[in-house]
């Protein structure tokens, strides 16, 4: 696969996107990519899709994601397990490089593998993550961090504000102030907000505060932990919104990574309703980026799960979604293939069925990222 760059008209692209009512059109790769926004369903298998598609749209209808043109299909497994966690799967997504379950951006024997997030900053782009979870939760971490195992959080943070991305928005207050300090739970005594604040970042913790920032790096922690619905929390679509408004200003193009880290979290509890309203939200934020990349012509958008969670099954129901039978196999991770979707130049090479580690490494091509992937150390 080779990346090149030939001048194709904007006008002709944006007139594309604008006649595709029921869908996006497949870019030329030629366009180039400059920026990329990985959205990841946490635990968000096919039957989750189906069934948030069907509540909201009826069986006719269409998620925006199953709106993107190019679609393929991931398998999850980790270096150790037939069934990942959701560490070994970002670590995947992230890397390029598989790991056991528990490990954050490290290999199995401990080394140290660059992400994706670290490549793009170190060539001078924007970067970002935002989530609901804590973001030191396994998922963001494992484009952040690089620790021995994902319960280490007061670590994770250290990593966060040490890595001086762009953009961290989420929850996970209590990781970054010392025990004694509000709610905080850190033991080395750290003040992690204060030392972010002295490197140059904003620090917010509601959302009014995150509709005015205006800067160029902002640590936003709403909640101690996880996000619990606090009228005080951002919506993932405001946060996705104002995550590419900050980013977007780099001539240099920028890199996002968007979790809806609640569909996991429902689906570990079988709820289907609770699962239903996070697919809704996460494809709603989806529908964000799709309509800042369709403006863009050089935005690359995917949108992938790290594993299913629930072995979810749909047994019967109406066209319009109602009276829906749903069967759930377990409370944990399962380890079959899991979609994707994806937009923007270069979404032809995502086609078919792939390894979790394929997508960093196909992403890395595109953006002419060089030794990539890469151990640290």
């Amino acid at each position: 696969m080779k990346k090149r760059f030939i001048s194709v008209a904007l006008v002709f692209v944006l007139a594309l996107v604008s006649l595709c009512a029921e869908g996006y059109p497949i870019l030329p790769d030629t366009l180039g990519v400059r920026n990329v926004i990985l959205f990841i369903g946490d635990g968000m298998g096919i039957a989750q899709t189906t069934v948030a598609r069907v509540v909201r749209y009826e069986a006719d209808g269409r998620l925006w994601m199953e709106r993107m043109p190019v679609v393929g299909l991931v398998n999850t497994h980790s270096a150790d397990d037939l069934i990942t966690d959701s560490a070994g799967g970002a670590t995947a997504l992230a890397t390029g490089y598989k790991t056991r379950r528990k490990m954050i951006g490290v290999l199995p024997d401990g080394r140290e593998a660059r992400t994706i997030l670290e490549a793009c900053r170190d060539r001078g782009m924007a970067t970002g993550v935002v989530v609901i979870s804590s973001v030191t939760d396994a998922t963001p971490a494992g484009f952040t961090a690089h620790t021995l195992c994902r319960d280490n959080e007061e670590e994770i943070a250290s990593d966060i504000i040490e890595g001086h991305f762009n953009v961290v928005l989420g929850g996970g207050k209590q990781f970054f102030l010392p025990v004694g300090k509000g709610k905080g739970k850190r033991r080395d005594g750290r003040d992690l907000i204060a030392e972010g604040e002295q490197g140059g970042y904003t620090f917010i913790q509601t959302k009014d505060a995150l509709i005015s920032f205006q800067g160029d790096y902002v640590l936003g922690l709403f909640a101690w932990d996880d996000f619990k619905g606090d009228v005080n929390e951002p919506s993932l679509c405001e946060m996705t919104l104002k995550a590419l408004e900050v980013l977007s200003r780099d001539e240099d193009g920028f890199f996002l990574m968007v979790e809806g880290s609640g569909i996991d979290w429902a689906c570990h509890r079988n709820n289907t309703q609770k699962m239903v309203e996070e697919v809704l939200s996460f494809d709603d934020a989806v529908k964000v980026g799709l309509d800042f990349a369709a403006q863009d012509s050089h935005t690359l958008v995917i949108v992938v799960a790290d594993h299913e969670c629930g072995g979810m099954a749909i047994e019967g129901g109406a066209l319009d979604g109602r009276d829906l039978d749903i069967d759930w196999a377990t409370r944990r991770h399962t380890g079959v293939p899991i979609a994707m979707y994806v937009f923007g130049p270069g979404a032809i090479y995502f086609t078919g069925v792939h390894d979790n580690t394929d997508i960093p490494k196909i992403i890395a091509e595109l953006l002419g990222l060089e030794d990539f992937p890469q151990l640290r150390r």
